[in-house]
């Protein structure tokens, strides 16, 4: 049972309110960057500490940043070694740490908390995690869709209102709009009341215009062509870019002028010279910085719990990949998101 802080005796306000004893849990250990396999062992787990709590995983998302982390493509985030990774996760919590008051033991809970440096993944039984990541977990969906939501809808999330501050009746072009965030920007802007149009290979434009957008064959269509048919050449409000490279270039041209591209995919130089002659704004999101950094932790809940609202009202869903993974699978997942897999990949810590 739970008691909120505000109805204990002060002195008790801070203590840990729990529902497990337990001192270890299965995990699976990346020992070197090297391919080397995980490896299935027993670890410490240890009590949540200061505004953190306890969460039983029951899913874990795999991400493209999950394998790039454990074949040592990701220097900027990748954990010291021995660590147990993933990124995304859906569960339980178990247990509260000192100094939480807006959480309680038996809430069902989403999150991008770990996995990079410094911050335990989900790839385990358990995880001790800020309570600032997490959000109370949409009651109309499974843990499996849960834990599939979190990084792209925040990546999608900071892209759109934090960085390009979309408004209805705005026109958006999504790169990508069958990817794991390109799916969730296609909805999000929809839910935000955005007229949305994505470009997309030829077997995924029924998927696009189902999830709500205007689909565009980027095989078939070339940028001038779909600019002018749906913008009659001025461009797009907001572009956001998922794919990067030739991509992201072609868009740094084709907004309005005084319009925004936004790209989670800004890895290489680029000439800003296009953009810049259409007076563009230009920003790039790296939703892993709060977790790295510290810094505006908070936010990331905050933006699960309207992508809560959104999901329970209908608006928003994960596509998953149809295939199951167990712990013991955790190998197969990570190849399946490197060999394409269809959006989203999930692994069940709790077989169900």
């Amino acid at each position: 049972m739970y008691f909120s802080a505000s109805g204990l005796a002060p002195e008790a306000a801070f203590l840990d309110i729990t529902m497990t004893t337990k001192t270890s849990m299965r995990a699976l250990i990346l020992d070197n960057y090297e391919g080397a396999p995980f490896r299935d062992t027993q670890i410490d787990l240890a009590a949540p500490g200061q505004g953190e709590v306890q969460v039983k995983i029951h899913a874990s998302g795999v991400n493209p940043i999950d394998y790039k982390i454990r074949t040592g493509q990701a220097p900027y985030a990748m954990p010291v070694l021995p660590a147990v990774l993933g990124t995304d996760l859906a569960g339980e919590i178990v247990a509260i740490g000192a100094g939480v008051v807006e959480f309680a033991v038996g809430d069902q809970v989403y999150g991008l908390t770990g996995g990079v440096r410094g911050l335990q993944g989900s790839l385990a039984e358990y995880a001790n995690v800020d309570a600032a990541l997490i959000a109370l977990k949409p009651k109309n969906i499974s843990m499996r869709e849960a834990a599939a939501i979190p990084l792209v809808a925040l990546t999608a999330w900071e892209g759109l209102v934090d960085r390009a501050n979309i408004q209805p009746g705005q026109t958006v072009l999504v790169q990508g709009g069958a990817g794991g965030v390109g799916h969730m920007a296609v909805q999000i802007a929809k839910a935000l009341g955005a007229k949305v149009f994505a470009t997309t290979s030829t077997d995924k434009l029924p998927l696009v215009k189902e999830l709500g957008a205007t689909a565009i064959d980027y095989t078939k269509t070339p940028l001038e062509q779909y600019l002018q048919e749906y913008t009659q050449g001025q461009g797009f409000d907001i572009i956001y870019d998922t794919v990067g490279g030739p991509t992201l270039e072609a868009s740094l041209g084709a907004t309005r002028h005084y319009g925004r591209v936004v790209s989670c995919a800004a890895f290489g130089p680029h000439n800003l010279a296009s953009s810049s002659l259409r007076s563009t704004d230009v920003s790039g999101v790296f939703v892993l910085h709060p977790m790295l950094s510290g810094e505006r932790r908070a936010h990331h809940g905050e933006i699960l719990r309207r992508v809560t609202a959104l999901v329970e009202a209908g608006q928003v869903r994960a596509v998953l990949d149809s295939r199951r993974f167990t712990l013991d699978k955790a190998m197969a997942a990570h190849d399946a998101v490197e060999q394409g897999a269809n959006i989203k990949v999930v692994i069940d810590v709790i077989e169900s």
